[in-house]
């Protein structure tokens, strides 16, 4: 895709930007003037401003790789609509996200950083379906299906994790797997 003004102007130019081994694409640039990449992004973007707490229904924009990186809680809810939730998580070395199944929710994971399996299945004793994953990952998670999700690199197993429709409720913030698994038992 790529950038069209409105307007031509013999300012502008449409040069290619950094790909930083993404795909490539396309900005206006200034003859004249040295191209300052931070100038395209407002500050509320950056993971280092935004603070950990649940941003939903209102618009929202965030660099979610950065964000995930930087989260160290087990979960915490980033994003709650009406229709849609979006969770960063990170999972200590040797853990797991728990064996769960998610009725009425489709589930999407992306990983970030590290590795793990990822178990499937229409029961929680039969997890028919496995596989390894890694950086750069992503996870579809049908409702109704069994899942389960291990971290088994030597360290932590950073994610982000979308419910459609929300499974946690608005503001969810998880510290610890237990913490987690205490606050669904009361709920």
């Amino acid at each position: 895709m790529y950038y069209i003004p409105y307007h031509s102007s013999p300012n502008y130019i449409h040069a290619p930007t950094c790909t930083c081994g993404r795909q490539l694409a396309y900005q206006p640039h200034h003859f004249g003037l040295e191209y300052n990449h931070l100038a395209y992004y407002p500050q509320a973007m950056s993971p280092e401003r935004v603070t950990f707490k649940d941003h939903g229904k209102e618009p929202f924009v965030i660099n979610i790789e950065g964000a995930v990186e930087k989260n160290n809680t087990f979960r915490t809810a980033l994003w709650t609509g009406e229709h849609l939730q979006v969770t960063l998580m990170s999972i200590d070395v040797g853990e797991d996200v728990g064996l769960e199944v998610h009725p009425d929710t489709d589930q999407f994971l992306r990983i970030e950083e590290g590795q793990g399996i990822v178990r499937m299945g229409d029961t929680k004793e039969n997890l028919y379906y496995q596989k390894s994953v890694a950086e750069d990952y992503a996870i579809m998670v049908p409702a109704g299906k069994w899942h389960n999700l291990i971290n088994t690199g030597n360290e932590p197993l950073k994610l982000y994790s979308i419910y459609a429709p929300p499974e946690h409720p608005f503001g969810t913030v998880h510290q610890t797997k237990a913490e987690a698994i205490a606050a669904e038992e009361h709920h």
